[in-house]
């Protein structure tokens, strides 16, 4: 079944400045959206305030038109993946699969150095090496929608790469909104891609679109 998650009417402000104005979002089962601007844009309070983190009056979310009032935060409508690191360090990774009901044998086929940190607790390892746990725990988590805020930080290139194709295949079950500053990752794996410029979101089409808006030179 094909679900959708609209977004619009959000006015965002601190004091005097308005961040975030007339913004629109779409994404759907089946597709990567993808969200570029510059640092401070808003990339991120969208994200919080799509999830419920971040509660403004006047908003409009809808999913399969049907308008979300207030914040959800069901993992099986939606996970969200923050910036920062938000699995306890405390825990050792056997149970993070099992507080997430991940099988970890499929996870090590994907990335087959983790399997000797079964037993080991998260904070064991580098900085990468917990990002990953983390990407991988939310976006293979069962849910209709996975908003992922800066997944690639910190991880070595060819584990971005593994994390793409995990992407393209988790996007057959669901919807996945993303955003990176390592902006061609993006613009490889989205199929519909959005760019906040000056508090507004603007469908872009290709690279000559995101030039135009300045995001690129």
């Amino acid at each position: 079944m094909i679900h959708s998650l609209e977004v619009d009417s959000i006015i965002l402000e601190f004091d005097t400045k308005r961040v975030l104005q007339d913004v629109y979002l779409k994404n759907e089962t089946g597709k990567i959206t993808g969200i570029l601007g510059r640092n401070g844009c808003g990339k991120s309070c969208l994200m919080n305030i799509i999830y419920g983190e971040l509660e403004l009056h006047g908003k409009s979310i809808r999913i399969d038109g049907k308008a979300i009032i207030s914040g959800f935060r069901n993992p099986d409508l939606m996970r969200y993946l923050p910036q920062f690191s938000f699995v306890p360090k405390s825990l050792k990774i056997n149970r993070i699969f099992k507080d997430f009901k991940l099988d970890f044998s499929q996870f090590i086929q994907e990335f087959p150095e983790f399997e000797k940190y079964y037993k080991v607790k998260l904070k064991r390892l580098s900085g990468g090496e917990q990002r990953i746990i983390e990407v991988y725990s939310i976006l293979t988590s069962k849910s209709e929608f996975c908003m992922l805020d800066e997944p690639f930080s910190h991880v070595m290139p060819v584990h971005v790469e593994t994390l793409k194709r995990i992407l393209n295949n988790e996007k057959r079950n669901k919807g996945i909104i993303i955003t990176d500053h390592l902006y061609k990752h993006i613009t490889e794996i989205s199929d519909s891609l959005y760019v906040i410029v000056n508090g507004k979101t603007y469908l872009a089409k290709g690279l000559c679109d995101i030039k135009m808006l300045g995001y690129i030179l």
